[in-house]
């Protein structure tokens, strides 16, 4: 452990893009869930702190050095920070000016609840042995499952709508459950 955070600081203290790969690190702890690839650069780029390339670089570099892990659950990414992400937060967090950790938080606090819906709802689907498609729909709170619900469709097309409404309409499904069964 000692000798990945020697590393770590070593990287971190010799690469120009170190601000990036602070400020990906200091987004990914600030929230308790994770997040995909198109939120992290919704505030980067909106923020005009880098350009795409760059923070594709800076991803990648993160994920190479193990200071973020991804999790692949369909078609999207969610990444997270490590323990050695955290741990190189806390000996370089400091490099990170005030004005951008206050950009940081605010976009945290004006998003947080789209950020953390869209990271707690998952809809995959798979094709099962006896050739029927199982979508099978998810929400959690706090890594807490509130609802797991398996669906069993004969097409291909149907499991995929079925995951696409779950996205846009869980909550409302959520809340009718909770009206029915209490």
């Amino acid at each position: 452990m000692a000798r990945q955070i020697r590393k770590a600081a070593e990287y971190m203290t010799q690469d120009p893009l170190t601000l990036y790969k602070l400020i990906v690190l200091y987004l990914l702890n600030k929230v308790k869930f994770k997040i995909t690839y198109s939120q992290i650069s919704e505030f980067i780029l909106e923020k005009e702190y880098t350009n795409f390339l760059t923070l594709q670089q800076v991803i990648s570099d993160l994920q190479d050095t193990e200071l973020i892990k991804t999790d692949t659950l369909m078609n999207r990414t969610y990444f997270s920070i490590t323990d050695e992400g955290r741990n190189t937060l806390s000996y370089f967090g400091n490099r990170i000016g005030d004005a951008i950790i206050q950009d940081i938080d605010a976009f945290l606090d004006e998003k947080h609840l789209e950020l953390k819906n869209e990271a707690s709802i998952t809809a995959t689907y798979y094709k099962s042995t006896s050739g029927e498609f199982e979508a099978a729909l998810v929400a959690k709170e706090r890594d807490i499952e509130l609802v797991n619900i398996k669906l069993s469709v004969p097409t291909e097309e149907m499991a995929m709508s079925i995951c696409d409404s779950w996205q846009k309409k869980n909550q409302a499904i959520y809340q009718y459950l909770m009206k029915e069964l209490f």
